[in-house]
């Protein structure tokens, strides 16, 4: 592996549509209040993916230099413990793919105001403290609250708020199911990693509580995401339309039954595509919704 494939599996696409559905649910929230601008919506999104980016390089690096990924990890390879990318050059992409994120701060700073450079330094903060810093929260069972609340409030709220510069309470309460869902992607990946993570002390939620109650989360998390978007709907706190999404729940069982049955790497990547993919349905349904109640 070289070249563009090795940059291609370090960036890990298909962790991107954790960053791409905060955008659409807030940007969708923008359009149907009549509010939408397709600078703010594509400058977000051009920020969240180059921060979503910056984080997955980040951490290919700074789990070799912990050691936290030997040989028999069931997880996509790593570039840097592989010896593909040097750690110079990985980080030197963390640093191109923040400056992207920065570019695109600045174009939404003049749209939406001085609040942006907040948000976003906070996101690059959190990005970077994820594994690396002298306090890698990731390695403490943090990781689930931090991703909550950047890649489900923080994102939706802001893609909504870079619009015109409000945060309507329709915005926080989607954020509540976005952050769920995108929770449980992580909660399957460390549950994947939990024989690995233990063994090189990396101790993640997963870790600490055990397979079992990782299990029980990861159907909490992703079964009660639905729910909430359809009360939330028809008491209409939300746009009485996203209530379409809540039609997805069925689907939520597969990446459920997949975790709970995984007994080998492939089945548990294949949970956390299948969580993933949930996650970016739901969005876009929740998204629709949100733009046609115009």
């Amino acid at each position: 592996m070289k070249g563009f494939q090795a940059w291609r599996t370090a960036a890990r696409p298909h962790t991107l549509p954790a960053a791409v559905v905060p955008v659409l649910v807030g940007s969708g929230l923008a359009r149907g209040e009549g509010v939408f601008r397709w600078d703010a919506f594509a400058w977000a999104l051009v920020g969240a993916l180059a921060i979503q980016i910056a984080a997955n390089f980040a951490n290919d690096a700074s789990d070799a230099k912990r050691g936290a990924d030997p040989e028999d990890r069931q997880g996509p390879p790593r570039m840097v413990s592989l010896g593909v990318i040097g750690p110079r050059r990985m980080w030197s992409a963390v640093g191109a793919a923040a400056a992207v994120a920065i570019v695109a701060g600045v174009a939404l700073t003049l749209i939406a105001g001085p609040l942006i450079p907040v948000i976003g330094i906070a996101s690059i903060l959190a990005m970077l403290g994820y594994v690396g810093g002298p306090f890698p929260y990731g390695y403490r069972g943090l990781g689930e609250v931090f991703v909550f609340l950047f890649f489900g409030v923080v994102a939706t709220v802001g893609s909504r708020y870079v619009h015109d510069m409000t945060a309507p309470a329709a915005a926080w309460l989607l954020a509540i199911p976005v952050g769920l869902l995108v929770t449980a992607i992580l909660v399957a990946n460390n549950y994947r990693d939990i024989e690995t993570d233990r063994r090189v002390g990396k101790r993640t939620l997963a870790v600490i509580i055990g397979s079992a109650k990782t299990r029980t989360l990861f159907a909490t998390l992703i079964y009660g995401a639905y729910p909430l978007i359809a009360v939330f709907a028809i008491v209409r706190w939300t746009p009485v339309e996203t209530a379409f999404a809540a039609l997805l729940l069925p689907y939520a069982a597969v990446p459920v039954r997949l975790l709970n049955a995984g007994d080998d790497g492939k089945t548990l990547i294949r949970a956390l595509k299948s969580a993933a993919k949930l996650h970016l349905w739901t969005g876009i349904a929740l998204a629709a919704g949100a733009a046609l109640s115009l």
